[in-house]
C-alpha cells in the first residue's frame, strides 16, 4: 500500500493503531485499551462543531451521505435498527431519513460506551432518549433484541473481535435478524475484513459498497443473517 493510500485509510486514527500495538505488547490491559481509545475519541467528537464530525466523519453532509447511506442496502425491510457505538445519534437519524427515501420505516436505537457521547446523543434526540443505552456492548445484556444490529469491529480490542460478533449474534440480534459490519474503508477488490470474519465460521449473506473519494478505496459493509432459533 502506498504512503498516500495508507494515509487516506488511517486518516486521524494512527493513535488507535498505536493503542492496539501497546495492547499486543502487553504494555496496557484490555481495560487500559478502552480508556486509551476514549481518551482519543471523546475530545475529537465532543469538540467538533458539526454532526458528522461528532460521529467520527471528517466530511461534509454530502460526503457523509456517500459514506454511510449504503447501510440502507443492508435493511431487510421495515425494521428496528440498533446502532452500536452510536456517538451523537447522527447515524440513527440519518438511517431513518435515508430509509424513508426508499419507502422503508426504521425504528432506531443506540448503545454507546462513552457516557458523555451517550448524553450528547440523548440531548440531540430527546424523542429517542429512552432508546439510547450506555454500555460496553461486548458484555451488554440488552433489554430486548433487534431486527438489525450495526457495528464496527474496531469498537473492541483486536483479540476480542470474534467474541464481539458471537455475542451480538447470540444476545443482541433477534431470531432471524441481521448483523451488519460497517461502514469501513478498504482497498477496492480486497475483502480483507470479510475474509477474517468468514475465518471465524460465519457465512456472509450480503455486502454493499460505494466509491470513496480516494480512487483505490471503497466504503464497505457486509452482513451475517442470524439463524432462526
Amino acid at each position: 500500500m502506498s504512503d498516500g493510500l495508507r494515509a487516506s485509510v488511517e486518516n486521524s486514527w494512527r493513535e488507535l493503531g498505536d493503542i492496539d500495538r501497546a495492547l499486543d505488547r502487553g504494555e496496557i490491559t484490555e481495560h487500559g485499551w478502552y480508556a486509551a481509545v476514549l481518551a482519543v475519541v471523546e475530545p475529537a467528537y465532543l469538540g467538533a462543531d458539526n454532526p458528522q464530525a461528532q460521529s467520527g466523519h471528517s466530511g461534509n453532509p454530502a460526503r457523509w451521505r456517500q459514506a454511510r447511506r449504503l447501510l440502507v442496502d443492508a435493511l431487510p425491510g421495515n425494521c428496528d435498527v440498533l446502532d452500536v457505538g452510536c456517538a451523537n445519534a447522527h447515524l440513527m437519524e440519518s438511517l431513518v431519513d435515508w430509509a424513508a427515501e426508499d419507502g422503508l420505516v426504521v425504528e432506531p436505537y443506540g448503545v454507546e460506551i462513552s457516557i458523555p457521547l451517550a448524553d450528547l446523543a440523548r440531548r440531540r434526540q430527546p424523542r429517542w432518549s429512552h432508546r439510547i443505552w450506555t454500555a460496553n456492548v461486548l458484555d451488554w445484556q440488552p433489554p430486548r433484541q433487534f431486527d438489525v444490529v450495526r457495528t464496527g469491529l474496531d469498537y473492541v480490542p483486536p483479540p476480542r473481535r470474534a467474541d464481539l460478533v458471537a455475542h451480538l449474534l447470540e444476545h443482541v440480534v433477534a431470531t432471524g435478524g441481521r448483523l451488519v459490519v460497517g461502514v469501513f474503508n478498504e482497498e477496492s477488490g480486497r475483502d480483507i475484513l470479510e475474509r477474517e470474519v468468514r475465518s471465524w465460521g460465519y457465512q456472509i449473506a450480503g455486502r454493499a459498497s460505494r466509491a470513496h473519494r480516494h480512487p483505490a478505496l471503497s466504503y464497505k459493509a457486509f452482513w451475517i443473517d442470524a439463524a432462526r432459533r
